[in-house]
Parts: structure tokens; C-alpha cells; sequence
């Protein structure tokens, strides 16, 4: 049996279609689980905008203060004491630095400040994190730390211990 030549496209069209490449990714979220019996937890929400990556976070469980808070590169939380998450993400070997500073980890995120009630939130742009390439976020880990980050010290920021741990997959865009 001979094909028509338009048939021959139209199963070639049909073929395309069924394995074109996922549409880009413009928004992950974390969803932040307590490690060991810190009670801390929460939402990350990563959402493509002008300029960079938003952060939308909402944590609670926190003593009051600053805390670290971290994309890690692994999406590892298996670790009891989330280590399995790995260090800061830095695809580029920067230094240790705060999230406006030029030379840092593209994981460096700061701190996250939680009031009297230990909740906190933070939204913010960040510059050197994306969905695509070297600085692709997905996959990572998110990790809120028990001690505020100096922005100074190496490798960490001396931000002490871990208390919650999420892994950044991709959403839904809405």
C-alpha cells in the first residue's frame, strides 16, 4: 500500500506533536518538612518574573529572629539532619555573600527574619537563579537553617544547623 505524500505529513505532524519538547518552566515550588522535631515548615514559590527569579515564602515553626535560608545543591532531604541536601548551590565556585552581593552563591538567599509567633514571609527578586542552565534552581534543595547567615563566613555563613528541608520541583503555571 502507497501513502499520499500529504499522509506521509500528516503522520510525520501527528509524530512531532506527540514528542515536542515540555513547555519552559515558570514557576516550582518547595514544600518545606521539618527535620527531626524542629516543627519548622512552609512553601517556597519560585516564580519566573523581569530581572530574575521571584521567592515567595512563607515559613513557620521558627524561633524568633533570623534565620539562613538557602538553595542547596542536592534535592536530597533524606538525611534526618538534611546534610543529604548538600552545600550551597554554586555552579560558578563564588565566595559565601548575601543575596545582593555580586560575587556569591547563586544559592546564597539570605536570611528569613520570623516574628514572636515564628512565622515569617519573604518575596524578593533574585538576579542569579533561573529555571534553565548552570542556575537552574530545579531539583535543588531549600534549606531554613537555625541560626541567622553572616554573609562573611566560609563557606556558610555560619548559619548553624538545619530545620527544615524542601526540594524545588516544577508547578503548574497559572
Amino acid at each position: 500500500m502507497k501513502l499520499a505524500p500529504f499522509a506521509v505529513l500528516a503522520v510525520l505532524a501527528v509524530a512531532a506533536a506527540a514528542f515536542s519538547a515540555p513547555a519552559p518552566v515558570t514557576k516550582a515550588v518547595a514544600v518545606l518538612q521539618p527535620l527531626g522535631s524542629s516543627g519548622v515548615s512552609g512553601t517556597v514559590t519560585f516564580t519566573k518574573a523581569e530581572g530574575g527569579v521571584k521567592i515567595d515564602a512563607r515559613v513557620s515553626g521558627l524561633k524568633q529572629g533570623a534565620h539562613g535560608f538557602h538553595v542547596h545543591e542536592f534535592g536530597d532531604c533524606t538525611a534526618a539532619d538534611g546534610t543529604s541536601a548538600g552545600g550551597h548551590f554554586n555552579p560558578a565556585g563564588e565566595p559565601h555573600g548575601g543575596p545582593d552581593d555580586a560575587k556569591r552563591h547563586a544559592g546564597d538567599t539570605g536570611n528569613i527574619t520570623a516574628a514572636n509567633d515564628g512565622v515569617t514571609t519573604l518575596e524578593y527578586v533574585d538576579s542569579q537563579i533561573s529555571f534553565e542552565g548552570p542556575n537552574s534552581v530545579l531539583g535543588r534543595g531549600v534549606i531554613v537553617h537555625a541560626n541567622a547567615d553572616d554573609f562573611k563566613t566560609q563557606p556558610t555563613g555560619n548559619a548553624g544547623g538545619r530545620l527544615a528541608c524542601g526540594v524545588i520541583g516544577a508547578a503548574k503555571a497559572q
